[in-house]
């Protein structure tokens, strides 16, 4: 049972890509132009979303929380304007 279930967590994973936020293409953004992570975070809230990992990747912010329907999100968040750039 335990090779079944250590076999199961393991396609899943392999099934499941790594989100990457230079999938969406480069942004180019000056980095004195970005908001803080606290104003990212306030901007994605307000759209619905409660904020459990922020951190900057690949020109971005990516983050993981969840809707308030209590469905998990992961994805990418523009780093001037916090926009939703892609997710999963």
């Amino acid at each position: 049972m335990k090779k079944l279930l250590a076999a199961t967590a393991l396609s899943l994973a392999v099934a499941t890509p790594a989100l990457a936020c230079d999938d969406y293409g480069p942004l180019n953004v000056p980095r004195d132009q970005w908001l803080s992570i606290p104003d990212v975070i306030k901007k994605l809230e307000g759209q619905g979303y409660k904020i459990h990992e922020i951190e900057v990747d690949d020109g971005a912010y990516e983050f993981e929380g969840t809707t308030d329907g209590g469905v998990r999100v992961e994805a990418c968040a523009h780093p001037a304007t916090g926009e939703i750039l892609k997710g999963r």
